[in-house]
């Protein structure tokens, strides 16, 4: 057999066990053509996506250029050049090298839904649309192309348009579990929960031990009330990609703890920490408890009820004998719709603190109400929880009221009267302080909101059409805060008519207030 011919079969076989799944043997031919033509190009660079493939994405890189090197017109050989770049964060590099593929075939569909991905990392959803959208164009039966744009219309608030996405890429593919959970999150963004817990235990199904489809089912048995199996689920978010690491002790999961050092971690946002810390009072006096929080917070939960000694995060562990992440404790202490620890305020702010804010408070008239309208703009789901300002101009109607911000990090402000001291809020302690001085506390789903609950502050939360599990399915309170009150989106991104029914009970609250005032001073009045 003439070379040439021997080395396109070798090349053949490698290529079929590669398409099979089986890497290594294919990885094996692929080496085996090198050994026999080292500047067989596709053999370099298939190698590469075999690397890739399994993890080795810097071997991918040299590999696939090599490839590039010796025939620098083929789209492909750029194309998955881009995606080992991608997997090693080089996210820039990533997108020329999509480009140049897209410079050299139009047409390249896989192209185009490669760097939608990149411009999706990048956050600029909406120019990755039309890159998803362009690769369904060339194939309409992309299943990936359809999968990822589905990801980007629930994104930018477009879960009824995403939705037919998903399920084109499950008919495509079945097997496709990562469209089963988003369809799953898309279907619960619409409200349909019974419909997206179908999606997700159908995926389930197929992968029963997938974490996101777990972690995401979890989500919608906290929302309905079944925290017994919710808490189980919810365990999952240990195994995210996301999921900061723990210390190589025993978790704790509710066992007598004896004369063992117990460390409790932080390991969310500040809302998620003030809202465990409710447990910490759960523990027997003379428990020997370490708790490790963000240092923003670390200034209010010193002194607070409970044994736990304080550590900022960070700082080197002394020696623990026991770890649990407070989103655990839950979980821990077994709780159930029906032993809620709902009971404020669990945290306290500092006295003397709260009198001078109550002093500088005491030339404003009327009601005086905290306002915060944005959440870290970070978090997965900000762009739901949190609304433009200029929304809450209708507030600025309600006479009889003053506006305080509470509002940190976000630029802009509402176009009403507001006055704004939060540049003198350097932690959550200043915060509480402030918080405790005032009347009310209107706000978005943020830390604000749950601080403002765990002091017993009456407060009104505006709440997105598909609301966080904690504040539960189909309900205008709360359990876990008693003092709280829900004001939710009746369709999907509908602040509009949240900020009227809030600036009516607004109104209300102010009137109930004046006349209990007036009784209280003893003035009586007279219909004439």
């Amino acid at each position: 057999m003439p070379p040439g011919d021997a080395i396109a079969r070798i090349f053949q076989q490698a290529h079929a066990l590669h398409r099979a799944g089986r890497l290594a043997p294919a990885e094996a031919g692929y080496r085996q053509v090198l050994a026999l033509d080292p500047r067989h190009a596709d053999s370099l660079n298939f190698l590469g996506v075999v690397a890739a493939q399994g993890g080795r994405h810097a071997e991918a890189v040299e590999r696939i250029g090599q490839a590039i090197g010796l025939r620098p017109k083929v789209a492909d050989y750029h194309d998955n050049l881009g995606l080992a770049l991608m997997a090693l964060g080089r996210l820039d590099e990533a997108g020329n090298c999509h480009r140049k593929a897209l410079r050299l075939d139009p047409n390249h569909a896989n192209a185009h839904n490669h760097f939608g991905n990149v411009l999706t990392k990048r956050g600029r959803t909406g120019e990755a649309e039309r890159s998803y959208r362009a690769a369904l164009r060339i194939d309409p039966d992309h299943v990936e192309a359809h999968n990822n744009l589905g990801v980007a219309l629930t994104d930018l608030e477009q879960p009824e348009a995403a939705e037919p996405h998903f399920r084109a890429a499950l008919r495509l593919d079945p097997a496709y579990t990562d469209a089963y959970a988003n369809l799953g999150s898309a279907l619960r963004n619409l409200g349909r929960v019974a419909e997206a817990e179908a999606a997700l235990r159908a995926g389930l199904d197929l992968a029963p031990d997938s974490v996101v489809l777990r972690y995401n089912l979890a989500g919608l048995l906290l929302l309905t009330g079944r925290f017994e199996a919710g808490w189980r689920c919810y365990e999952e978010r240990r195994r995210l990609a996301t999921a900061p690491p723990l210390p190589a002790v025993p978790q704790w999961r509710g066992e007598p703890i004896g004369d063992r050092v117990l460390l409790l971690q932080a390991e969310q946002g500040a809302g998620d920490t003030l809202f465990a810390c409710r447990y910490l009072r759960h523990f027997s006096p003379g428990t020997r408890l370490l708790l490790e929080v963000p240092q923003a917070l670390s200034r209010l939960l010193q002194g607070q009820d409970g044994p736990a000694r304080l550590l900022d995060r960070g700082e080197p562990l002394p020696h623990v004998d026991l770890h649990c992440p407070l989103m655990s404790l839950p979980l821990a202490f077994g709780t159930s719709r029906d032993s809620i620890p709902g009971n404020v305020p669990y945290l306290a702010a500092d006295a003397p603190s709260v009198a001078a804010w109550r002093r500088r408070l005491a030339p404003l008239p009327g009601l005086r109400v905290g306002l915060v309208w944005a959440g870290a703009p970070g978090h997965a789901e900000d762009r739901r929880r949190s609304m433009s300002p200029a929304l809450l101009g209708p507030l600025g109607a309600v006479e009889g009221v003053s506006f305080v911000s509470l509002q940190k990090g976000r630029d802009g402000a509402p176009p009403i009267p507001l006055t704004d001291w939060t540049a003198e809020l350097r932690d959550f302690a200043d915060t509480a302080a402030l918080i405790t001085a005032l009347d009310l506390v209107i706000g978005v789903d943020t830390a604000v909101i749950h601080l403002a609950g765990a002091l017993a502050k009456p407060v009104w939360l505006l709440n997105r059409f598909d609301p966080h599990w904690l504040w539960l399915q189909d309900r205008g309170d709360s359990p876990w805060y008693p003092t709280l009150r829900q004001f939710r989106q009746d369709q999907p991104g509908d602040w509009a008519s949240v900020i009227s029914a809030v600036a009516l009970a607004l109104a209300l609250q102010r009137d109930r207030l004046t006349m209990a005032a007036i009784q209280a001073n003893g003035i009586v009045l007279r219909k004439t």
